[in-house]
């Protein structure tokens, strides 16, 4: 894990990151930061 080459070494954080965008972001509007931190905080 983390060396050169290895293509599994951040597949957790990628997939994790994926979800939230997938799941998350790309399907409300927020009006202000604020909205998407309370929104992300939800969700995890």
């Amino acid at each position: 894990m983390g060396r050169k080459g290895n293509a599994h070494d951040n597949a957790v954080a990628e997939s994790f990151f994926a979800t939230l965008e997938t799941e998350l972001l790309d399907r409300h509007t927020y009006h202000t930061r604020q909205d998407t931190r309370t929104a992300v905080f939800d969700f995890i």
